[in-house]
C-alpha cells in the first residue's frame, strides 16, 4: 500500500515540474539541474561569491562550506553593505550579523558582532561547537577571539565614510525610507549590490543591504548562509532579520532552502524565509512561494508598502531557483556548471 505522505511528497513535485515547465520561459531561471551542484546569492555581489562557492561545490564538497566561503568574499570587500567597512550605527560603530544552516537543520548565527572581519565564519563555529543557536554582542566577539579570530580595527569604506558625514549633518533619528523611483540601477555584470544598496535618496537618507546565498551540492544536500551590517545608522543595538534562522535564513532539506534581502522587521514579521519553504513544501515553484510571502508583507503594510523592499530567493530540491520582489530592480546570481548569471526577478509593484 502506498503511503499517504509518499504520495502527497510525489504529487506535489510532480506538479512542481509541471509548473516549472510552463513558467522556465519567463523570468524563471532557463535551466533546471538535478543531482549537480548549484549556487545562487543576492545582488551582483553574488557573482564573485558564487565563484568561491563553486570551488567547492565542483569537487563535490558540502553546500554548507560552499555557502560559507562564498559569502565570505563580500564579507571582505570594502564596501558599504557588508563587512566591518559598512555603514555604521548612529553613534558609529560598525556591527554585524550573520547566520548559517546545513542539510541536517544545524544552525548558528552571531548579531551585533563588533570588529571581527568574518561573521559567517563565527557564525558556523557557533553551529558546529556550542550548544546554541545564536550568540550576540561582546559574548560573541568573546567567543570569536576564543576560536582564534583576530581583533580588527574598524575601518570604514571611502563610500560608508562619505555617506555617515552625510547623515550626520541632520542626524534624524528615524526609519529609512526608501524612494524606489530615485534608487539608480546598476548595469548587469558589474559588481555591487544591487539598487537597494546604499545610495542618497532624494528625501537625504540612505539605505543598505545584505548577501544571502544558498546551495545545493553533487549530494542533493543544501545549505545557507546570510551576513550584512544591517541598515546604515541604525540604533544602536537594532538587529534585522539576516542572523535569524527563519527570517533572514532557512533550509530544509527535504524541500529547499530561502534567503531574504531588504527591510528585516518586515521580514522578520511573516518568518520569510521559513515560510517561502514551507510553500515549496506544498508544492509551489521557488518563485511563486516567494511571491506568495511578498503578498503576506503587501498585505500588512497597505500603503506603507511603497516606502520599503522586501525580496526572497528560494531553491528547491530539483536545483530550480527563484525569486520575488516587492519593488523593481532585485536580481540575483547563479551559477552551475559553465553557467553564470545574473538574473531579474518579478516584482509587485510592476505587475
Amino acid at each position: 500500500m502506498v503511503n499517504r505522505r509518499k504520495f502527497i511528497h510525489a504529487s506535489a513535485f510532480g506538479s512542481l515540474g509541471i509548473l516549472f515547465s510552463k513558467i522556465a520561459a519567463g523570468n524563471q531561471v532557463p535551466f533546471t539541474i538535478k543531482g549537480k551542484p548549484v549556487v545562487i546569492s543576492t545582488w551582483d555581489a553574488g557573482l564573485e561569491a558564487n565563484k568561491a562557492a563553486w570551488e567547492i561545490l565542483h569537487k563535490g564538497g558540502r553546500a554548507v562550506d560552499a555557502v560559507e566561503k562564498g559569502v565570505m568574499v563580500t564579507e571582505a570587500s570594502q564596501n558599504c553593505c557588508v563587512g566591518l567597512g559598512a555603514n555604521p550605527d548612529r553613534d558609529g560603530f560598525v556591527t554585524l550579523d550573520a547566520c548559517i544552516m546545513d542539510e541536517f537543520s544545524n544552525c548558528g548565527g552571531v548579531a551585533f558582532l563588533e570588529r571581527i572581519k568574518h561573521p559567517v565564519a563565527v557564525a558556523r563555529r557557533v553551529m558546529d561547537k556550542t550548544p546554541h543557536v545564536m550568540l550576540v554582542g561582546s559574548g560573541a566577539q568573546q567567543f570569536a577571539i576564543a576560536e582564534g579570530f583576530l581583533l580588527e580595527e574598524q575601518k570604514l569604506s571611502e563610500q560608508a565614510q562619505a555617506a555617515y558625514e552625510e547623515w550626520l549633518k541632520n542626524s534624524q533619528y528615524k526609519p529609512p525610507v526608501i524612494n524606489i523611483e530615485n534608487l539608480p540601477v546598476r548595469q548587469a555584470g558589474k559588481q555591487g549590490h544591487g539598487p537597494f544598496a546604499p545610495h542618497k535618496l532624494s528625501n537625504g537618507e540612505w539605505n543598505h543591504d545584505t548577501i544571502g546565498m544558498v546551495a545545493m551540492d553533487t549530494h542533493g544536500n543544501m545549505g545557507g548562509s546570510c551576513t550584512t551590517s544591517g541598515a546604515g545608522f541604525k540604533m544602536r543595538g537594532r538587529i534585522g532579520d539576516s542572523p535569524i534562522i527563519g527570517a533572514g535564513l532557512f533550509v530544509d532539506n527535504e524541500v529547499g532552502a530561502c534567503t531574504a534581502t531588504g527591510q528585516g522587521e518586515d521580514v522578520i514579521r511573516v518568518a520569510g524565509s521559513h515560510s517561502v519553504v514551507e510553500l515549496m513544501r506544498q508544492g509551489l515553484s521557488p518563485e511563486v512561494a516567494c511571491k506568495k510571502v511578498i503578498e503576506r508583507i503587501v498585505k500588512i503594510k497597505k500603503a506603507k508598502a511603497k516606502d520599503i523592499q522586501v525580496a526572497f530567493l528560494a531553491l528547491n530540491k530539483k536545483g530550480q531557483a527563484g525569486a520575488f520582489a516587492l519593488h523593481p530592480g532585485f536580481r540575483y546570481a547563479i551559477k552551475s556548471g559553465d553557467k553564470e548569471t545574473l538574473v531579474t526577478s518579478k516584482s509587485w509593484f510592476n505587475e
